[in-house]
Formats: structure tokens, sequence, C-alpha cells
């Protein structure tokens, strides 16, 4: 049994495996063999590892199809909740996302300012943009700078933005290139990354004090409801 086990165990089987086949218990089974490595590349492994993986998912397929459906769900009541956005709600929202994300302006430098936006979701760069054209800064008015990898292929992430927010072709500066690092493991890769786009708006100081003073109100707001001010004060 022990010859039996060796041999097993030279065509890569398992110590569980040994032992089931042979009837043994596995720690007999282990004292017999554990002097031979088991090669975890070889192609009964793969096999196994396939059936294992095949297995799992089988047992988790309908635990998944009712988290995504859950999931669906609540996303589509959110959705229904959201209805319209008024010209009030867009200008405290693209004041809260470019205090999130702009730049801002530095102690050293109180009189350095230019209102900077820069991310990679479309959705919070089109709010943005929605923002600006609210305070009558039209599409035509910014610079447009694309933020990408240089092992990208910068030139069509550019057109992506462009298509994707309809942006004139003619506002978008030299895309930026960032240094690759190989020893990074990166998933941002594939068709589906685009880079950050950068907003930059000419002659903004006064825009920048505007968005400056908005969310000082509503931080005063949020100080008065915290310390249980008059019911009149909110964010409604």
């Amino acid at each position: 049994m022990r010859a039996a086990a060796i041999e097993l165990r030279l065509r890569n089987w398992s110590v569980n495996d040994i032992a089931v086949e042979l009837g043994v218990a596995r720690s007999t089974a282990w004292l017999w063999v554990k002097h031979l490595p088991l090669d975890r590349d070889s192609e009964r492994a793969r096999e196994k590892m396939a059936k294992a993986k095949q297995l799992t998912d089988g047992r988790w397929q309908a635990h998944r199809a009712a988290r995504d459906a859950r999931r669906a769900s609540i996303q589509a009541v959110a959705a229904a909740e959201v209805g319209g956005l008024s010209d009030r709600e867009l200008l405290l929202l693209g004041a809260a996302i470019y205090w999130c994300e702009g730049s801002k302006v530095k102690p050293w430098r109180p009189h350095d300012v230019t209102v900077t936006f820069i991310n990679s979701d479309p959705v919070l760069v089109s709010m943005f943009i929605r923002f600006l054209e609210s305070v009558g800064v039209s599409r035509g008015s910014p610079s447009y700078r694309v933020s990408i990898h240089e092992s990208a292929d910068a030139t069509a992430a550019t057109m992506w933005w462009r298509d994707r927010l309809d942006l004139p072709i003619s506002r978008f500066l030299r895309p930026s290139l960032k240094r690759h690092n190989p020893r990074t493991n990166r998933r941002n890769t594939g068709d589906d990354y685009h880079g950050c786009l950068v907003v930059k708006v000419p002659k903004s100081r006064g825009l920048y004090w505007r968005i400056e003073g908005m969310m000082s109100a509503i931080g005063r707001l949020l100080d008065d409801e915290g310390r249980g001010g008059s019911s009149d004060v909110g964010l409604g």
C-alpha cells in the first residue's frame, strides 16, 4: 500500500485523494509521501482546481443572482427618488463636488486662484460642466486635458471624453502622460480606461470665491442643525 501511495503521488495525487483511494487515514498517507512534493502546475492539479471552481460557482450562483436582483431593485428605487434637478440643487451639487475634487487655494498663496477640477468619473465631470453652465461658463471657455498612463491610448481617450461630454475638441490641450511603473499591479487597464479629465476655467477667481461662499454657508447650516438650531434652518 505504501508503494501504491508513492506511485499515486508521483502521478501528482494529493494526500487526501491517496487516503481515499487506498482506504487509509490521511495522516498515514502523508507519512508515506511527505518526501514527495506536489506539483501544483501539473495537468491533474489544474483539472482539480477547475472542478473545484465549477462546484463553488454552482453553489454561489443562486446567491449571486439574488444579490444582483436586490441591487437592481435598490438602484431603481434610488433613481426614482432623484427625479429632476432644480437650478439650486445643481448649484449646490456642483459646489460640493468641486470642494471634494477641485483645486484649493493654498494658505501661502492666497491670491493664486484658478478653478481646476479633475476626475475619472464621467458623471461627476458632466455634473461639474453643467454646474459651470449654470453660473454662466460655457463649454467653450474652459481648457480640457486628459491625464492618463503612458501605456494607454491617449488619443483615443481624448476622443472618448470629447464625445461623451460633447466638448469642443479645439479646447483640448496635449494629454498629460503618467510614467508607467512596471512593478505596480494596475487594474485600470483595457478599453474601459480613459484616464482623468482636467477641467481648468480661466479668469475664475470670482467663481472660486463664489464656491467658497456656498460651502461656507452650507457648513454654517450644518453646524446650526447640529447644535439644535431653529426649525426653519435647513438645507431643503
